[in-house]
């Protein structure tokens, strides 16, 4: 796919030199189609490892699309630096009297804290709220998910006897959505968290269907009957290494932690880890751009709210 970014985006050069076709602002503006609008709220604090992992993941279609990266207006970040943020980030005010496509929220490390002890909850809940006239499909990562559920259904997380960490099997609960569609029979899924959302709360929410799960991890991919909003709660777009740099971290740190499930062969920390995962990934991110947003979003963006898509 022709992802369409800022011309001297730093990882324009590592997407390239995987035969990523990156187009750039020059090129794309030679085009005479309508690219679909993508917004990025990127909260993870290094933003340059999301955009490369997001990026990489949106890439396996013949689909152009205009990304759009942005950031809180609530909350500096410590982990990026100003200068990056300034040049290739627009605040939520700067974009608001746009329509989108697609939208994606990214996790944060916050699990453990209330939702509303977040220093950008507010901000984020008039994102959320914004998104439902605003884009035609909102895709929700991890502990984006979570707090997606818990503003538009009042799905609180659950904290977990301990952290979920590894790379864990799932299964379509629901194999005839075209999400998971050429997905196979048991699949692998990255996560790490403490909390989940529990399968039991979201069965008896009006509204509210759970498309894919694992025995070990919990739900993995909710949506919503139109298909207007999608949560998913793992680490699909994760790099071979995101896991391993967040288990030495912390095993340096001398903090409590296992080694990831499914990850090492045999377990041993000394050996390269397995990618499981990346097949699966494609397709998702695949499946939502052709599916959910390009298939059935408006030829006119300015109509995008008024739509919905069909399970």
């Amino acid at each position: 796919m022709p992802i369409r970014i800022q011309n001297d985006l730093p990882v324009k050069e590592i997407l390239e030199n995987e035969n990523i076709f990156v187009m750039d602002e020059s090129r794309a503006t030679h085009q005479d189609i309508r690219p679909l609008q993508v917004g990025i709220l990127n909260l993870m604090p290094v933003k340059q490892d999301t955009e490369l992992h997001l990026l990489r993941s949106m890439s396996n279609t013949p689909l152009q699309v205009d990304i759009t990266f942005i950031k809180l207006n609530s909350h500096v970040s410590m982990h990026t630096s100003a200068t990056h943020l300034n040049k290739f980030y627009v605040t939520f005010d700067e974009i608001k009297h746009r329509k989108f496509d697609g939208f994606m929220i990214t996790g944060a490390p916050l699990e453990q804290m209330p939702f509303e002890d977040v220093d950008y909850w507010d901000e984020l809940c008039r994102i959320m709220e914004w998104s439902k006239t605003h884009v035609h499909s909102t895709f929700h990562i991890c502990w984006g998910a979570q707090a997606g559920l818990y503003y538009h259904y009042g799905l609180n997380k659950k904290h977990l006897p301990e952290k979920l960490f590894g790379v864990y099997s799932h299964k379509a609960d629901y194999k005839r959505s075209i999400l998971l569609r050429g997905f196979d029979d048991v699949f692998y899924v990255p996560h790490s968290r403490h909390t989940t959302v529990e399968r039991a709360d979201i069965e008896r929410t009006p509204g509210l269907k759970i498309l894919a799960s694992s025995d070990e991890a919990g739900v993995y991919i909710v949506m919503n009957k139109e298909g207007r909003q999608i949560f998913v709660t793992g680490h699909s777009e994760y790099d071979i290494d995101t896991l391993e740099k967040e288990y030495l971290r912390d095993k340096n740190a001398g903090l409590p932690i296992h080694v990831p499930v499914n990850y090492y062969p045999n377990d041993d920390d000394t050996q390269p880890p397995i990618v499981r995962w990346r097949g699966h990934a494609n397709l998702l991110y695949s499946n939502w751009l052709n599916y959910f947003v390009y298939q059935t979003t408006p030829y006119d963006i300015m109509t995008v709210g008024d739509a919905s898509t069909p399970l």
